[in-house]
């Protein structure tokens, strides 16, 4: 035993420290901690945390002491299927609900174990470095979320912010406090209570006008009413005025992990700028006539102004391999195919059984004991038996099968980065190569945007006098990986470019879904699937800051009520971490990428079932 121990590498004895000390701040005996190079988060009993490096350099270990720390808290003081009923709709209300929610679980634990303090203030001084709000001189470049956040956060434990973003906060600081100073007193007077502490986060909003009631949409009521019913319990536990006792283990993790780390991680690069050019596809060209702008029904039917984009000067639909160099895509292809590997066999098993429930619709059968046609070889022992009986004859006829094209169209956000975009390509390029072998034709799409926070879009905007309500505010990026009339051996290797470092940045989901239908309504098969598969609700800085709060949401909500009641296109959607059913009515939502491939194949398979009962509500995973 004691050889054993002797073997144990510093990051082995650091995986060991944090997960001891994880299950003590949490109180959750049972909490299985894995390490990776995913994005951190939390499921109920299993928390994912970013994997040290072999060397432990000091930043890594303060890192993912701040990762792990916040985890446990969040698993400690916060209640999940509480705070989905609270959260107010809006991307924008919820995007900054969420940042208070966050300050108040981590304040608790700051406010009670003076090491766990320490780790998430080198945390958060870390993230603001990295984000570079401490080269933020700008009041209109200041991501509200963050500073109301950290404002939060500050009152709540009494621990200034951070230097690296002290700036940054100081330019929204004395409207906020103005507005809000009664608010914050109530939150600190609740923060041991969820449900009040929601309240006072709400009202804060409301008085910061950030969020209106009157648009109906109190989540707590109406909305989430709908989209939350089924919703999976969390274990999370809620908050409480627990004690001390967990710090002594704390501290003593902390001690054990004194010589460890991890590594750092890297900022995504801006891809090159391309030339804007259409995809040359024959769904594409079929398409040209058709009116590919938004419907009639989202310009006049809202009292608030209509959507609209400021400019489509700089949006671009290109080809996956005009985005990298052929070097390039064949590594990020080798990458892949590495990855592929390791969940080949399962995908490829619910695979199987799609390609043989398509097949066996597409086969011909026979009709039996008919008066003409084929002698029936099989019933001849009848008439040895008995002479009396006539003969049986048969003949074959075909199954009904309709010409069919299946879009998938993948969320290429920033939030994807990781196993979720890889898991996505992998299941991408397993379905594109069994539903070929069916003559089901595939299209493969992605969307995202040209830069972040706005990129030529807003330049343009700012140099014409910042016009309110302008509209979105980005640069579109549509990226074509495989059209639907390129064989699969074609689009093999541009699959890959998901990979690619800097792709992924923000997502307008309601332009990227008009793209992808209207390219259906150009095709010529009598059956027309639209698959979307996604991380999260629409987000882009640069058009929430200047539009509505819930802009782009809304949008996106008018396209699919548009596309499910009046489209011939079948339209599915799969969430990942994130509750479409409440945008979709025919959706899944999945809590963990793994899922993906099953729940792909198995929705799919119900969509090829002719049988099968129409869904009238929203199934859920």
């Amino acid at each position: 035993m004691s050889l054993s121990k002797n073997k144990e590498t510093p990051a082995e004895a650091f995986k060991r420290a944090t997960t001891s000390t994880m299950r003590a701040i949490s109180r959750d005996k049972e909490l299985e901690v894995l390490f990776g190079t995913d994005l951190p988060g939390l499921f109920q009993h299993r928390a994912r945390i970013s994997n040290p490096s072999r060397d432990l350099p000091e930043g890594d270990i303060n890192r993912i002491r701040g990762e792990s720390d916040s985890l446990a808290l969040r698993k400690r003081y916060h209640d999940d299927a509480l705070h989905s009923q609270l959260t107010p709709s809006g991307s924008d209300a919820r995007t900054m609900f969420d940042a208070i929610e966050q300050a108040r679980v981590e304040a608790l634990g700051s406010n009670r174990m003076q090491g766990v303090s320490e780790n998430l203030y080198r945390q958060l001084d870390t993230k603001c470095k990295e984000f570079g709000y401490d080269r933020i001189y700008d009041k209109s470049e200041a991501p509200l979320s963050e500073v109301l956040g950290l404002l939060v956060r500050e009152k709540l434990t009494g621990t200034p912010v951070p230097s690296s973003a002290a700036n940054m906060v100081d330019l929204w600081r004395s409207e906020i406090e103005r507005k809000g100073d009664e608010d914050f007193q109530a939150l600190i007077d609740t923060a041991d209570d969820q449900e009040a502490f929601a309240a006072a986060a709400k009202q804060l909003l409301r008085d910061l006008d950030l969020y209106d009631e009157a648009d109906g949409i109190d989540s707590s009521e109406d909305d989430q009413g709908e989209s939350d019913e089924g919703e999976q319990d969390s274990e999370a536990e809620s908050s409480g005025a627990e004690g001390d006792d967990e710090a002594q283990d704390a501290s003593a993790a902390e001690e054990a992990s004194a010589q460890e780390g991890s590594g750092d991680d890297s900022t995504d690069t801006e891809a090159g700028d391309t030339l804007e050019q259409e995809a040359q596809t024959d769904g594409e060209e079929a398409g040209k006539d058709r009116k590919a702008s938004y419907p009639e029904d989202f310009r006049n039917s809202m009292e608030e102004p209509p959507y609209k984009a400021f400019t489509t000067e700089f949006d671009e639909i290109v080809q996956a391999d005009e985005l990298s160099e052929p070097e390039e895509l064949s590594r990020l292809r080798q990458q892949l195919d590495q990855q592929l590997s390791t969940m080949h066999s399962l995908v490829s098993r619910l695979a199987n059984r799609l390609q043989r429930k398509l097949q066996a619709q597409q086969n011909r059968s026979w009709s039996f004991d008919l008066e003409e046609g084929m002698l029936d070889a099989a019933r001849l022992s009848r008439v040895v038996v008995d002479p009396m009986l006539p003969l049986s004859f048969k003949q074959e006829q075909d199954t009904e099968f309709r010409d069919t094209v299946v879009t998938l169209l993948i969320d290429n956000s920033g939030s994807m980065r990781g196993r979720p975009i890889s898991i996505a390509a992998i299941c991408a390029d397993i379905l594109a190569r069994t539903l070929e072998r069916c003559s089901v034709k595939v299209e493969i799409l992605g969307f995202t945007t040209r830069a972040w926070k706005g990129g030529q879009s807003r330049e343009k905007w700012l140099a014409e006098g910042k016009n309110p309500n302008p509209g979105r505010l980005n640069d579109l990026r549509h990226i074509v990986y495989k059209p639907a009339d390129h064989p699969y051996r074609r689009a093999k290797q541009s699959l890959g470019l998901m990979l690619k470092e800097g792709l992924l940045k923000e997502n307008i989901d309601g332009e990227g879904l008009l793209w992808a239908h209207n390219r259906l309504l150009g095709r010529p098969e009598q059956r027309r699937i639209l698959m979307v598969i996604s991380d999260g609700a629409p987000v882009d800085d640069s058009t929430l800051s200047v539009n509505p709060g819930n802009y782009l949401d809304r949008h996106l909500r008018d396209v699919i009520s548009w596309i499910e009641t009046r489209s011939p296109v079948e339209l599915i959607a799969i969430g990942i971490g994130h509750d479409v059913t409440r945008y979709y009515e025919q959706a899944v939502t999945i809590i963990d990428a793994e899922q993906l491939g099953g729940v792909m194949m198995e929705q799919l398979a119900d969509l090829f079932d002719e049988h099968r009962k129409s869904k009238k509500s929203a199934s859920r995973w």
